[in-house]
């Protein structure tokens, strides 16, 4: 105890929560989180050998499928293995620099999410509004760029993270929020000012993950404008399944508010933003490959030859 009631730099490590005040049941809440981050990674690692393999989706539409999938494993994989200690084995402690690597990771790939969502709604503009340019834009060696654009926006914007976090003394109490390490979670636990901290995560977040918002819904706003003046009533419902089949994006609405709840928001009960960290960390790995095996009819059959053909 008394480090904490000193002023160490750097705590040796941080506790994790699950859910407060229902402790006892972490067992039983582990079999859906174990269930969630099964179909998450199994279900993505299928979209990406499903159009790995079949030529027929070797588009960009199907492409960024794939590589949004990457990004949802990356996700999971990054949270999987202190949320199930801590449901499972009531294992809860986390080394700092481990927690800060953590962090990273959860961050980084969110930012990379957000530009596959992005990259994806700029795909089908150009589809629906300029198709005669669509294969000319989106050629494979600029679909490669723009993921590798994505990747190092995300890793530029995170970096400064845990290095802001490095400069902090912890001296208050060391218990985390969440099951996994989560930027504003763990500034709030420093002593120091966090001024810093507070306006470069709120910069950040607006600035990436509010601006590719913004710039999606104008995407598909311009793309429902443009069907509606020139399709066929088919050629709408067509463009609204697709655009259907796109609109989890608005998985990253409790990622925003998340952010400004904890920077801004004053609250008496934790589980309300407990709840949204949950939602956005657990649920958008597991919506994307269920929407992309429903909503999708070309990877829906692709499927359904590739594993027709494997169990004969």
């Amino acid at each position: 105890m008394s480090m904490l009631n000193s002023t160490h730099h750097q705590p040796p490590f941080f506790l994790l929560s699950g859910l407060p005040g229902l402790e006892a049941s972490h067992i039983w809440f582990s079999i859906p989180l174990s269930i969630m981050y099964v179909t998450a990674i199994l279900g993505n690692i299928i979209i990406i050998h499903v159009v790995h393999k079949t030529p027929s989706l070797h588009e960009p539409q199907y492409v960024f499928s794939s590589l949004l999938a990457a990004t949802d494993i990356g996700m999971s994989a990054s949270s999987l293995p202190t949320v199930l200690n801590v449901f499972i084995f009531n294992h809860r402690e986390i080394e700092f620099h481990g927690c800060l690597a953590q962090m990273f990771f959860i961050h980084t790939f969110s930012s990379v999410e957000s530009a596959m969502l992005l990259a994806m709604a700029f795909d089908r503009f150009m589809a629906i509004r300029n198709p005669l340019r669509y294969i000319i834009v989106l050629t494979p060696s600029r679909i490669t760029q723009m993921g590798l654009a994505a990747v190092a926006r995300g890793v530029a914007l995170m970096i400064p993270l845990p290095i802001l976090l490095q400069q902090l003394p912890f001296c208050k109490n060391i218990v985390l929020s969440y099951s996994f390490c989560f930027h504003p979670d763990m500034m709030k636990l420093a002593c120091g000012s966090i001024r810093v901290n507070i306006i470069y995560g709120l910069v950040l977040v607006l600035c990436s993950f509010g601006v590719d918002s913004v710039f999606i819904v104008l995407s598909y706003a311009l793309i429902l404008k443009t069907v509606l003046g020139i399709a066929s009533r088919e050629g709408c419902l067509k463009v609204f399944n697709t655009c259907v089949s796109h609109i989890f994006f608005f998985f990253y609405v409790p990622l925003i508010a998340l952010a400004l709840i904890h920077r801004i928001g004053r609250y008496h009960s934790p589980l309300p933003h407990i709840t949204m960290s949950n939602i956005f960390h657990f649920l958008t790995p597991v919506f994307n490959p269920l929407v992309y095996s429903v909503k999708t009819k070309q990877i829906r059959s692709a499927l359904g030859r590739l594993f027709k053909f494997k169990t004969r």
